[in-house]
């Protein structure tokens, strides 16, 4: 029997992605620990802009309410605008980790500058939000894009996956960082290999995500429910989103 079962969510609707995340997330996570790998029932199939963010959301939320039903001991949002993020917290006792936030805070721990490596320029915004939002201004080197969307990664080519090695190469050489982090799910399998090749760290943000929520958890801490993250005050939801009741 598992010690501790983890939600990861992927936020937009392609399952092989999904299915590329949980490999990650399991090989990340400790023996005792139970990953279980969703996806919402409906929206977008990938997030590479604000209104994509806005329509994830709510599938977001939908599977953190059913992940607390079930019993999870917390949660991982693996997308790394963190879709949805202080929302879903509000939601439930358990720690929610967003995979932009995790891969931000590994890397401050292993080096004092890193780079993001991402995947369309348009996206190059939100990084650059939530660094600011994150408090790592003066931690962040450079924002790096591929200029490729984000389902590319799932194809079998090798196209995309050496433009990724190649802006991380660019990075090492031009930025003066310590650290890279990988600003999409779907690069999640090419951490350890660029790591190994570049010899410096290379940040999954899922499998990061995945440590903290079992470090949170092994602490006794979940997300607070004083304040602003409290559960929302009760009231009625009608219409289409009247199953997050």
């Amino acid at each position: 029997m598992s010690s501790l079962c983890i939600q990861v969510i992927n936020p937009n609707t392609t399952q092989s992605m999904t299915d590329t995340i949980a490999r990650v997330a399991r090989a990340a996570a400790a023996p005792t620990t139970e990953i279980i790998a969703v996806s919402p029932t409906q929206g977008v199939p990938s997030i590479e802009g604000h209104a994509d963010e806005a329509i994830a959301a709510l599938g977001v939320l939908e599977q953190v309410k059913r992940g607390r039903e079930q019993g999870v001991d917390g949660h991982v949002i693996a997308c790394f605008g963190d879709p949805g993020l202080l929302a879903a917290r509000e939601l439930t006792n358990g720690p929610v980790i967003g995979i932009a936030e995790a891969a931000m805070h590994m890397a401050t721990l292993v080096a004092t500058r890193f780079s993001v490596v991402t995947t369309l320029p348009r996206t190059l915004v939100i990084a650059r939000h939530l660094v600011r939002q994150y408090g790592f201004t003066h931690h962040c080197a450079a924002l790096h894009a591929i200029d490729l969307p984000v389902l590319a990664l799932e194809e079998s080519s090798g196209l995309v996956q050496e433009k990724v090695r190649s802006r991380c190469l660019q990075a090492q050489r031009e930025d003066g960082c310590g650290a890279i982090v990988l600003g999409c799910g779907g690069m999640a399998t090419l951490a350890r290999d660029l790591t190994q090749e570049l010899g410096l760290p290379v940040i999954d943000g899922v499998g990061a995500a995945v440590k903290m929520v079992e470090s949170l958890v092994s602490l006794g801490l979940g997300t607070s429910k004083y304040g602003d993250l409290a559960f929302p005050r009760e009231k009625k939801i009608t219409g289409a989103f009247q199953h997050l009741n």
